[in-house]
């Protein structure tokens, strides 16, 4: 940043009229000033004289020929106007040491010779002494936040006076005059010696008039404090506080209660003391030599102290400044940081005392300095004045700092203070200080992208018309190509080396001109920083045409620091770019994938994909690895990351989401020429709206790439659901094809010895993107679809050794005899060819399946241990007279007769065990009924007195019987029904007793 100036140069006020009391009157001089506006605006000056005579003056604000640019540095009387003169008025034969100004009420209090005199604001009638006042030696007026009047907070009502009255402890009224007959007033603090008074300024005449025109009033006593501690030489007072300063220190007195505190002692070598209320924030500034320390309402210091340069005259407040005189020199201290923002000089040195005096408005705009016999008024300059004159010395730091101040008292708004922002960032723009330009330009909430636009394309382009014609003061040139911005920073600093050595000053920051940039680090700073900045700008809400220059302009910048990887992101992620405006640059360039990218991210899907095809034909192995793309390549099962696999890839994103059929058959051979995993993922994307027709895929498929064909297949068939026999019928072929050269190539393979070059590569060949052998594929294709034509199929499989899918096929056309010679003869599974047996369901179909064992034909040997399991397992269901006439007769006997005794011991195990299992079968039933009858007996008492349900015998210990349904009947009862007896699951003949409590059922 630029060399800040020194604090003095800072301009805050400038000298606006001045008044020399010598024109008038050459035997007085000042004693004291102050300054009121009026209600009708006007402002007005009071000067008291040593003399005993007031002056008024008015300053003609609405006529000033003052600078307004901020650049006013002389206080000449030549190029002040004057101070006009309105009236004055004689006080007393002394001076007039206080002007206490009571706008509220059109008055001027004034203090001369230790009395009160009262005169109208105008000056129009002579000055009238209030009452008792004598030995007055301060007065000073009850002050309340927000600048609100005593009488807005008293009332003129009798009611708020007797509140005020009761808080104040009672009331003193001298002279029998009534307080009651009062019309209004305004209440003072008196310093009288060691005592303090508070009085309230009565207007009107004691007959109860009204006569403000006449200066008629009456001091009416409200309260009188004795406690007061030496005496009292400055006062203020605040809400229910009095601060009062003697020779000892400063006091803290509760005008309700009149209790005093000590606040500060002074040491008994110091200054007189001297206070002054600070309107704005509503404190008291007491001052302890040439140290000020800020205290509250309660007395307690807050923030840090003011350190003044010299002793002080006299002390004002402007704004946010302590406003202090001393020797002829007026000095501007900040009250939040102490530091001193402007001094001017007004009267020279050795002049003798000064007077300040300020208005007492928190947006009070004029302070009035005063030697013996001159009046000085300085205005302050307008808050935007003042930072255009620290803009213009590059006084950055100090016009951030200011605006921070306005911002924070609530006097700039918001777009001031984004406008300031943005033209200081322009101004460290053109200064070469890049980055913090941009911190700046992001400071503002108002300032539009479109105005960096000229500093990075020439005019006239597409987005000139957007750019804001906005001047910013005029405090930098305008916009120019960052080239342009450089070159000419660059002469400005070798232009100002030339005017040093000359002896001229320049304000050319030291760090540059001590250390010259070189012009290439210069130009990278400024691409980075406003690249920067466009960044941030893509976050906010913006319109199109705006987002499109602030994207098309951002990847010229990424261009022009070769920033690959952020033009790649850029171009593949949502944008506004133009793509006519990048063409002709990234093909120049090279830049081909981030023109890829590009168009991806616009629908143009087309040239996208051709751009791919092009760098896949290019690249080398040696291009920088994508992380995303390397995880889909090595979840392919492939290892390789290369160019040309990348650029496969980024090209089957595109077609995975395209419905754009020609464009995908298009591309699909390059693709699977380099990767057949990503051409599969190409067409069996769910991503697009519209599938592909499967005829048409079928058809363009290169008939080399037979798994790219058998993956689409079995994508159509097992995720698509598609019926289509014709597919179905293709799908098994081509498995069937694939099933017969594995075969092929595995007996080649195993003819090659191991660790033969010739076996590793035909290894390589077979590489396959199925995790699955394809005759496992076949079978479980042949076995599960239905809609496949099996005789097409086996005729291309007919002279193949695929004995297990011949046999899916013959099962899928009916020959059963061809499949349990396949099953049996075959591949020799004999428990493959008795399941099948089962599932035929007839017994012929084992006693073939005998036949065959016994009688294999071609020349083969009888399969003995084969039928001899079969006999064993299945002997039951065969004839034994039909196995016997079968038997070979070159069976051995002992293994025949062993088969057949087995045979025959299985059929009679059999019978035996079905009539085991048949008679189980009952007792089961018979036990479950009695269980139940039983459970049934217990729950009936048969005593003595039981009687038979039929006759109505007793039983007593007769025999008896129950049925199902619990009816208990004597024996011969039971027996005359004609029913044979069942006890327990046994039949009894009738000469059996049957015993009390057996259970009996029909």
């Amino acid at each position: 940043m630029a060399k800040t100036e020194s604090a003095s140069t800072r301009i805050v006020i400038e000298p606006h009229s001045q008044f020399d009391l010598s024109t008038h009157s050459r035997t007085t001089t000042v004693r004291s000033l102050a300054i009121t506006t009026l209600s009708n605006n006007r402002t007005i000056l009071y000067v008291g004289t040593h003399s005993g005579t007031l002056f008024s003056l008015s300053p003609n604000l609405n006529d000033t020929n003052a600078s307004q640019n901020g650049t006013t540095e002389t206080n000449s009387p030549s190029f002040l106007q004057k101070l006009s003169f309105l009236r004055s008025v004689s006080v007393s034969n002394s001076s007039v040491d206080e002007v206490l100004v009571l706008a509220d009420l059109g008055k001027v209090l004034l203090l001369s010779d230790g009395s009160l005199f009262l005169v109208d604001s105008e000056l129009a009638n002579r000055a009238v002494r209030l009452g008792f006042s004598k030995g007055v030696s301060v007065v000073t007026r009850r002050r309340m936040r927000n600048n609100e009047s005593e009488i807005l907070g008293l009332g003129l009502d009798s009611n708020s006076n007797q509140r005020f009255l009761h808080r104040l402890g009672g009331l003193i009224v001298k002279d029998g005059e009534s307080h009651n007959e009062s019309c209004g007033g305004c209440v003072l603090a008196l310093a009288i010696g060691r005592r303090l008074v508070i009085v309230e300024v009565v207007l009107g005449s004691k007959s109860g008039k009204s006569d403000k025109d006449v200066n008629s009033a009456t001091l009416v006593v409200l309260k009188e404090i004795q406690c007061v501690d030496g005496v009292v030489s400055t006062m203020v007072w605040l809400d229910d506080s009095i601060v009062v300063g003697t020779a000892n220190g400063y006091s803290l007195i509760s005008c309700v209660s009149g209790q005093s505190s000590v606040i500060f002692s002074l040491p008994d070598v110091s200054r007189p003391p001297r206070l002054k209320l600070l309107y704005r924030e509503w404190r008291v500034l007491l001052l302890v030599d040439n140290v000020g320390i800020i205290v509250d309402a309660q007395g307690q210091p807050v923030g840090g102290s003011l350190v003044f340069r010299n002793g002080l005259d006299s002390i004002g407040e402007l704004s946010f400044y302590v406003v202090v005189v001393n020797d002829g020199k007026i000095e501007l201290y900040n009250k939040k940081h102490g530091g001193c923002a402007q001094v001017l000089p007004f009267g020279g040195e050795g002049i003798g005392p000064c007077v300040v005096a300020s208005e007492e408005d928190k947006g009070g705009k004029l302070v009035a300095v005063a030697t013996a016999t001159k009046v000085v008024c300085y205005q302050k300059l307008p808050s935007v004045e003042q930072i255009k004159d620290l803009l213009r010395k590059k006084n950055y730091k100090g016009a951030i700092s200011l605006v921070e101040e306005l911002d924070y008292e609530g006097e700039m708004s918001k777009d001031l203070l984004s406008f300031v922002h943005a033209q200081v960032g322009f101004l460290l723009l053109f200064d070469l200080h890049f980055e913090e330009a941009v911190d700046h330009f992001l400071l503002s909430e108002t300032m539009q992208p479109s105005e960096v636009f000229p500093f990075i394309m020439r005019d006239p382009n597409r987005w000139s018309l957007l750019v804001p014609r906005n001047r910013y003061w005029g405090l930098h040139p305008p916009p120019a190509p960052l080239e342009d911005v450089v070159d000419d920073g660059l002469m400005t600093i070798q232009r100002a080396s030339f005017l040093r050595k000359a002896g001229v000053e320049t304000i050319v920051d030291n760090d540059l001109f001590l250390n010259p940039p070189n012009r290439a680090d210069l130009l990278e700073s400024a691409i980075k920083n406003i690249s920067r900045y466009l960044e941030a700008c893509r976050e906010k809400k913006l319109m199109q045409s705006v987002s499109e220059g602030v994207d098309t302009l951002l990847m010229y910048l990424y261009r022009a620091l070769n920033r690959v990887e952020d033009m790649e992101r850029l171009a593949s992620s949502t944008n506004w770019c133009i793509v006519e405006e990048l063409e002709h640059m990234l093909e120049e360039s090279g830049h081909l994938r981030t023109l890829a990218f590009l168009y991806a991210s616009k629908g143009m899907s087309s040239k996208a994909v051709s751009i791919w095809r092009i760098l896949a034909r290019s690249y080398s192995s040696s291009l920088r690895k994508d992380l995303a793309l390397e995880t889909i390549i090595q979840d392919s099962g492939e290892n390789l990351i290369s160019g040309k696999a990348i650029a496969a890839a980024e090209a089957s994103r595109i077609l995975q989401e395209s419905s754009d059929q020609d464009l995908i058959l298009q591309h699909l051979g390059w693709v699977a020429d380099i990767s057949q995993v990503l051409a599969v993922k190409v067409l069996t994307s769910d991503k697009r709206e519209i599938q592909l027709s499967p005829d048409e895929v079928v058809t363009s498929i290169d008939p080399q790439k037979v798994e790219i064909l058998q993956r689409y297949l079995q994508w159509l068939i097992e995720d698509q659901d598609c019926f289509d026999s014709q597919l179905h019928t293709l799908y098994a072929l081509s498995l069937a094809k694939s099933a017969i050269e594995a075969f092929e190539f595995e007996i080649i393979s195993e003819n090659i010895p191991s660790g033969n070059p010739e076996r590793n590569f035909l290894t390589t060949l077979r590489n396959s993107i199925f995790q699955t052998p394809v005759r496992e594929r076949l079978q479980i294709f042949l076995q599960s679809s239905d809609l496949y034509d099996p005789e097409e199929v086996l005729d291309l499989i007919e002279g193949s050794e695929l004995w297990l899918e011949k046999a899916i096929l013959y099962r899928r056309l009916g020959q059963e005899t061809l499949v349990l010679q396949i099953l049996a003869l075959k591949l020799e599974d004999s428990e493959a060819a008795e399941q099948y047996c089962a599932e035929i369901g007839r017994p012929d179909a084992y006693m073939q399946l005998l036949e065959m064992y016994l009688d294999p034909q071609d020349g083969k040997d009888p399969m003995f241990t084969a039928a001899v399991r079969l006999l064993h397992n299945h002997g039951e269901s065969l004839d034994p007279l039909q196995v016997l006439e079968k038997l070979s007769p070159d069976m051995p006997l002992q293994l025949a007769s062993e088969t057949l005794l087995r045979m025959f011991r299985a059929r009679v195990h059999h019978h035996r065990q079905g009539q085991i299992v048949h008679n189980l079968s009952r007792a089961v039933d018979t036990d479950a009924r009695l269980s139940r009858l039983d459970e049934r007996s217990r729950n009936v008492q048969i005593n003595d007195e039981t009687l038979c349900d039929s006759c109505n015998a007793r039983l007593g210990t007769k025999l008896f019987a129950m049925y199902p349904d619990d009816t208990v009947v004597c024996y011969k009862c039971y027996r005359r029904q004609g029913e044979s007896v069942s006890v327990s699951g046994r039949n009894f003949k009738e000469d059996i007793l049957i015993k009390p409590g057996w259970l009996v059922s029909r």
